[in-house]
Order: C-alpha cells, then structure tokens, then sequence
C-alpha cells in the first residue's frame, strides 16, 4: 500500500492495472492493489501519458472541471482565459482545467486565405507568424494579389493579413507614381548621312495595373522601343542642319507619336523631350570653326560700321568748326583745357593773345 497527496492546483488520475478509474481531488490517496496514479497540475492542459484525452473526457467529473474544443482542418481556434486571449490552438482536440479560470473559444475558418475583420490586427500581433503572412502596400503603389498564381484583385494602399493555409499567397507590387523614363546614346543617321546620338526623356503612369502584366511583355521595353521609332522617324528624313534648328518640333512629333502609342500599352504618357543632340567629334570641330568664323564676320561689319560712323560724325564736326570760327574757338579751349590738366607749369608772356600763345606753345612743343 502506498499513500499519495494531490495538492490544492493539482488532480489525479487514477489507474488500476493500466485502466483509468476516475479522477482524484485533492487530498490524501491510497493506492494498492495494481492501483497507481498520475499527477497533473491544472495549469497546464489535461494531457495523460497513458489515456488518450478523449477517454479522460468521458468521465463525468473531469468533464465538469474542464473546457474542451476540437479543432478541425482549415481551422483556428482562439483561445481565452477570463475574457483574454492566450493563443492560438491548430488541428486537434484540447482541454484545460476550468479550476483557476474560465476557458473559452473561438473558431476561426482558415478555408479563404484572406484573414477577415473577426480577428482584428492586435490578436494576429500575438501569434506565431507560422500561422500567417502579411503584406504592406504603401500609399503610392497598388498589390496584385495572386492565390496559387491566379489573380484575385488589386489591393490598395494599407496592411493584409493571410493565413498560411496550403494556398500560395503573391503580391505583385506596381508604382503608382509618375515615372521617368531615359533613353540615352540613341544613334541616328540624318538625311545628309551624318550619325548623331540623342538623348531623350518622358515621363508616364499605369493607367491598368492589371493589363499592363496580362497583356503586355514588358511595357518599360515596349516604350523604350516606341521612343527609338519616333526618333528614327523623325531623323531620318531632316537634314543635320535643319535637324539642329527644329529640337522643339522633334520633341513634340516624338511626344505625340508616344501618346498615340500609350494607351495600347495602358500607360498615360504626361511629357516628354530631347535632351540632348550630341554630334560626332569631326562635325563638332567642323561645327565650332562655322561657328567661330561666323562671328569673327560679325565682328568685323560690327566695326567697320563704327568706324564709318566715327568718320562721318569728324567730317560733320570738319564742317561745323569751318563755317563757325566762334565754335571752332571753343573746340580748341577745350583741348586746351584738357592739355592742362596734365602739365604742371605753363610760362606766358603778355603780348598777344593768350590762346594765341597757347596754341604757339603747344605746337612748338610737338614740332
């Protein structure tokens, strides 16, 4: 015979030769006679090491002191404790001992991969991330979500949850945001067979986040190559000389040409422009000693159109001095006057007229 004590947060099962009898309260307990007992604490969930729980269940007593709840395939159950969530229990069958708190569940079906509003964002925090996955789709993008590679919809910008329930889950993401596009280092031959490289650049939009995967192959690809067809076009037939004096028109046939295009790729092209005509190095020389000739032209008319003009503005000024001695005096005391102010000492005697003497100094002096 031997003696057993259950404590007050403890149970026991009781077996006779491998078969459960009842359960024990707490106490003192004999056990003879092929009987012998299993102590568990009622912290923990009901589970034996030698009955299976559904047989533990049959009995009426721990029936009583315990909650239980079966969980079947594509399900989730949440479990509670006193009105707070503890966790989240998959397949199987579960029980827990009433004694310390009221156990309570709830069944969630994890059929449809998208997790609904019956379980709100902070219970999908506490759980194991093996249960689920989530996706973020930021303000300026939009999500194609895909189950097992088939398209469902598109989702707009916030958080997802999804069960990781056997389905394959993708969400494709799309930029919603104006983007730019550049064509760089793009060679042409004019008309008059010179080759010139042209940069251009444009800016579009998805207009169908859907079709624009479905039914086009790589739209980026396909307006890279729209652009080099509408450069080519327009090139092609313009000679280097007036390609260079029409950019603006060049940009607005390629823009036109590419707004022609976008809706059959379910882009919306906003604008659009060459940047940039970079010539070969020969023509570039060619180009600059054109260009440096041209000016040193103009400079030339430039000057001799002053010069003509300074001749003209002497030989009226000639005119002017000859038929008027008065004014022709007053021109030589201003140079008089300017002489001065670069000589120190001017010695005159007082005979004669002083400009009289001045102009007899001034040109003894450059004699």
């Amino acid at each position: 015979m031997k003696a057993i004590i259950v404590q007050d947060n403890q149970r026991g099962l009781l077996f006779r030769h491998g078969k459960f009898v009842r359960m024990l309260e707490p106490g003192r307990h004999w056990l003879y006679g092929g009987r012998q007992a299993e102590i568990l604490s009622v912290e923990d969930p009901l589970r034996s090491e030698f009955c299976p729980l559904e047989q533990l269940l049959e009995d009426p007593a721990i029936a009583r002191a315990t909650a239980s709840v079966e969980v079947a395939d594509q399900q989730l159950a949440l479990h509670y404790v006193n009105g707070a969530f503890q966790e989240a229990l998959c397949k199987g069958r579960y029980a827990f001992w009433n004694l310390r708190g009221e156990h309570t569940f709830r069944l969630v079906d994890t059929t449809n991969p998208e997790i609904g509003p019956e379980v709100p964002a902070y219970l999908l925090a506490r759980l194991s991330s093996a249960l689920y996955q989530r996706v973020d789709v930021e303000d300026y993008q939009k999500a194609r979500l895909y189950f097992d590679h088939q398209l469902q919809r598109v989702l707009d910008g916030g958080r997802y949850y999804f069960w990781r329930n056997g389905v394959l889950v993708e969400a494709d993401m799309v930029d919603t945001r104006l983007t730019q596009l550049n064509v760089t280092g793009q060679e042409i031959l004019t008309r008059d067979k010179v080759s010139v490289r042209i940069n251009y650049v444009c800016s579009y939009r998805i207009t169908d986040w859907v079709k624009v995967l479905t039914e086009i192959d790589d739209y980026t690809e396909q307006l890279h190559v729209a652009v080099q067809l509408a450069l080519r076009e327009f090139v092609g037939v313009q000679r280097l000389d007036e390609l260079l004096e029409s950019k603006e028109q060049l940009s607005a046939q390629v823009l036109a040409r590419l707004r022609e295009k976008a809706p059959a790729l379910y882009l919306e092209i906003t604008d659009g422009g060459v940047k940039d005509i970079i010539l070969p190095g020969e023509i570039r020389e060619i180009m600059n000693t054109v260009l440096v000739a041209e000016k040193r032209a103009q400079a030339n008319v430039i000057t001799r159109r002053e010069e003509v003009a300074s001749t003209r503005s002497l030989l009226n000024t000639a005119r002017l001095m000859e038929e008027n001695r008065t004014l022709m005096r007053l021109k030589e005391m201003e140079y008089i006057e300017r002489i001065c102010e670069n000589v120190g000492n001017i010695s005159l005697n007082g005979n004669g007229d002083l400009l009289a003497q001045l102009q007899q100094l001034l040109e003894r002096h450059a004699s």
